[in-house]
């Protein structure tokens, strides 16, 4: 079929704006503040098939994510079970999934009693059972505690929402109200999504959506073969380290070995650490999400990302190691933590050839703190807190303070709605000045944030990176300062790990200094 290149552009931009206004009915809908003040969600369009067409501007490593999201599920839930108005809820990372907490609901798009399109909403959600509030164990030894695991499941039909299993899914989980509103958000999400595709299909016909989404495919594979081209031909090895986690609780090593031939690079993780003793492992689809990040940022080019322009890259991972843990593995940071030291194990491969296009090291860590508070009703209210840092520097300029960078892409919690909604009074909130690195240009400083506690008890999880192994300088430049936490209790400090889970008292002060960024370029001589 001969395209107009111009309807093609509309068709994108139609896609995009879809999985855009899907975020946007999440966050205007959502009962949890984790994802409608702070944004933890994503939303996607793919194809019939499960190429990645279309995606909101939401978080990376969600988003890279869900280019494996449906080829999997269809694997188990082929096309052809599937009808005109189904949904279907899971979260089992082997169907192309990340951690347990983040719950991805799909609709099949149907026109003319034929699959177009697929919309999917992600959402993390607050709480979804297992040993600690907030599905967060540090000691966890494999995912049965970590987390309830859900497999593809109706969760609605044509007929409406299936209640018995929204009632199952309430009974294994610590706010059930906020799970249910959350989960009635998503459905309604993909409705909203459905909606859009039909309307395009509808102003260009089915033939020319489903051609459309073909040749957007095709230009993106064209675009980073393109770039691939231009890069120097060679072998570039990186690796960087999480704090902890290897043998003897040493520093767990991540490492990548690029290579790049032509037009097609391959990315060899296998030289990474085996599967570590904490929540620290990850899928080997959030390992082909960080990659397929950092390949665009390689590429310098702002182009469409989906499912073609993947299809240069070869992404290896070693089964038994952190990347490729097995099924059954602990993996809650994997996604934040983990997949970020990914990133950055590249970015060190590459920055003596490309400079020009990376950043210093940055607060790669999502810096969490989730606070959980008993009710007398026997249900808990969750506070699941990630925090900005300082953005490493570029070649042409400081990094940018108390920020996300990278695979992260969340917000603050307001401190009115902690406040409002808490037990908590936020004692400060501020930039934690100088602990971005020294260099030509500096590193971007992080944040500092103080917690009062105010109940007489609250639960507390710790998962925090860069303690130990301060963000790296570039070119010469500075490493910016580690992150620190502290709690006083009466007056005493007490040592709290990045990694932990704790109870806490009333009148007890949690505060977190998160890291600063790295610097680039040696500092002027004095």
């Amino acid at each position: 079929m001969k395209l107009d290149p111009f309807v093609v552009e509309v068709i994108r931009h139609g896609l995009s704006a879809a999985a855009e206004e899907m975020s946007l009915v999440m966050t205007r809908s959502a009962r949890s503040p984790l994802l409608r003040e702070a944004g933890d969600l994503s939303s996607a369009i793919t194809d019939g098939h499960g190429g990645l067409v279309g995606q909101g501007r939401d978080i990376p490593i969600h988003l890279g994510a869900m280019a494996y999201t449906i080829p999997e599920l269809l694997k188990v839930m082929p096309r052809d079970s599937l009808n005109d108005g189904d949904v279907v809820i899971y979260n089992v990372g082997a169907l192309g999934g990340n951690h347990l907490n983040d719950v991805k609901v799909v609709r099949p798009v149907f026109v003319e009693g034929e699959i177009v399109a697929f919309a999917v909403s992600l959402a993390h959600w607050p709480d979804i059972g297992g040993t600690w509030p907030g599905s967060y164990f540090a000691k966890a030894i494999d995912t049965f505690q970590e987390a309830m695991r859900i497999p593809p499941v109706l969760i609605a039909t044509a007929a409406g929402v299936n209640m018995p299993i929204v009632q199952l899914l309430k009974a294994n989980v610590r706010d059930p109200e906020s799970c249910e509103g959350d989960l009635l958000a998503q459905i309604a999400a993909t409705k909203a999504g459905e909606k859009r595709i039909v309307e395009l299909c509808c102003e260009h016909g089915k033939a020319v959506f489903m051609a459309a989404q073909s040749r957007l495919h095709d230009l993106s594979e064209i675009e980073m073969r393109e770039a691939l081209r231009a890069l120097p031909d060679g072998v570039y090895e990186g690796e960087d380290h999480l704090d902890d986690g290897s043998a003897n609780d040493a520093p767990a090593r991540i490492h990548v070995k690029i290579t790049i031939r032509g037009d097609e690079a391959t990315f060899d993780l296998s030289g990474s650490c085996d599967r570590v003793s904490n929540f620290c492992n990850t899928t080997p689809f959030m390992a082909r999400s960080a990659v397929a990040y950092a390949a665009r940022i390689m590429s310098g080019r702002d182009m469409n990302q989906n499912a073609g322009a993947l299809r240069p890259l070869t992404i290896i991972t070693r089964p038994g190691s952190i990347l490729e843990p097995g099924w059954t593995a602990s993996v809650a940071a994997g996604n934040h933590e983990t997949s970020m030291r990914i990133v950055d194990a590249i970015f060190r491969a590459m920055q003596d050839t490309i400079p020009e296009r990376l950043s210093a090291g940055g607060a790669t860590t999502a810096g969490v703190l989730f606070f959980a508070e008993p009710r007398p009703n026997g249900a808990w209210k969750m506070l699941y807190e990630v925090h900005g840092g300082g953005e490493g520097a570029r070649h042409d300029r400081a990094g940018t303070s108390a920020t996300r960078v990278h695979l992260s892409n969340t917000s603050n919690t307001p401190v009115e709605v902690i406040e409002a909604n808490y037990a908590i009074r936020l004692q400060q909130q501020a930039i934690r000045r100088q602990s971005g690195g020294a260099g030509a240009h500096r590193g971007g400083d992080g944040s500092v944030r103080t917690y009062r506690i105010l109940a007489p008890s609250m639960h507390l999880t710790t998962c925090i990176e860069r303690m130990v192994i301060a963000p790296w300088g570039m070119q010469g430049g500075s490493p910016g300062k580690a992150c620190r936490i502290s709690l006083v209790r009466h007056g005493t400090n007490l040592a709290i790990d990045g990694k932990s889970n704790l109870v806490l008292q009333q009148d007890d002060l949690v505060t977190i200094e998160m890291c600063g960024g790295g610097g680039y370029g040696a500092a002027p001589a004095k």
